[in-house]
């Protein structure tokens, strides 16, 4: 038993060396195609339009900063983020306020039809926003919130509650039982417990939804498209695409606009991508 334990350890341990090189290989190539179109722009918007245009590939000689700083100059840009800020933030507490309230009672509550009604939720996650756009447009202007951030951040957050149930669920119900009841025993309410207790013992999970939902509000587009028509309510996304179509004969400073647009996502994926993966890993062992 000893022997054929050796021999499969040694083999697995063939079988890693092996595969190690390829895998590497793997990862730097992924790592390329994502990494390198992202320093391409943020390089070239250091050049000219002429630069682009006489040798695409090059360096900046000399390195411009008229682009970033007429972009960092431009009130409209400024504007653009403030409107992505405010629905991000709205939709984010939205989604964790009602995600996290109906993953506590499908995790701890006990009644019929509670299965099913978590499969509807994670239906929700098969379900395009191109399907809904028309009703839901007819729906806002009847309740005349378009070209206001609840017109955007409402949709957003009913979008977005599948996922963040998906993930609390599982958090929730590994918390122990006996914690519940001795807490029952002291006086504490089922709102007080969800409160007290289990929303500082899903942190990792919290921070991880709060994180998912904020970055695809700050990178929608479809919605704040379709739903805002008025300029000063343009969130960052939809304010490249219209400086895109607006400056189209100055490449270079296109390339600055869409590299700071890139930055704020990106800093807080860099920021917070321990804490994503581990309320990731959390819910997929739940």
């Amino acid at each position: 038993m000893t022997t054929t334990e050796g021999v499969q350890t040694t083999a697995r341990r063939r079988w890693l060396r092996l595969t190690n090189p390829f895998i590497y290989l793997v990862a730097i190539f992924v790592g390329g195609v994502t990494i390198l179109p992202i320093v391409y722009v943020v390089v070239s918007g250091f050049r000219t339009t002429g630069q682009l245009a006489a040798d695409p590939n090059a360096l900046p000689d000399p390195w411009v900063t008229e682009n970033y700083s007429a972009v960092l100059t431009s009130p409209e840009f400024w504007q653009q983020i403030q409107n992505s800020l405010v629905i991000a933030v709205i939709t984010t507490l939205v989604v964790v306020g009602f995600g996290s309230l109906a993953a506590y009672a499908l995790s701890r509550f006990v009644f019929r039809g509670r299965e099913a009604l978590y499969t509807f939720f994670t239906l929700g996650l098969l379900f395009p926003v191109g399907v809904a756009i028309l009703p839901l447009y007819l729906l806002l202007r009847n309740l005349d919130l378009l070209d206001t951030a609840w017109a955007v951040a409402l949709p957003q957050a009913a979008f977005g509650l599948p996922v963040t149930i998906v993930i609390l669920r599982p958090f929730m119900r590994q918390v122990p039982a006996e914690i519940e009841d001795a807490a029952a025993i002291d006086g504490c309410s089922r709102f007080g417990f969800f409160w007290r207790f289990m929303l500082p013992l899903s942190k990792p999970a919290l921070i991880t939804v709060s994180i998912l939902a904020f970055v695809g509000s700050w990178n929608a587009y479809l919605l704040p498209l379709l739903l805002l028509s008025d300029p000063t309510q343009y969130t960052l996304p939809l304010g490249t695409a219209v400086f895109q179509s607006q400056y189209s004969f100055d490449t270079a400073r296109i390339l600055a606009f869409t590299a700071l647009s890139m930055v704020p996502a990106l800093a807080l994926f860099v920021l917070a991508e321990r804490r994503i993966i581990g309320g990731l890993s959390g819910s997929v062992k739940g």
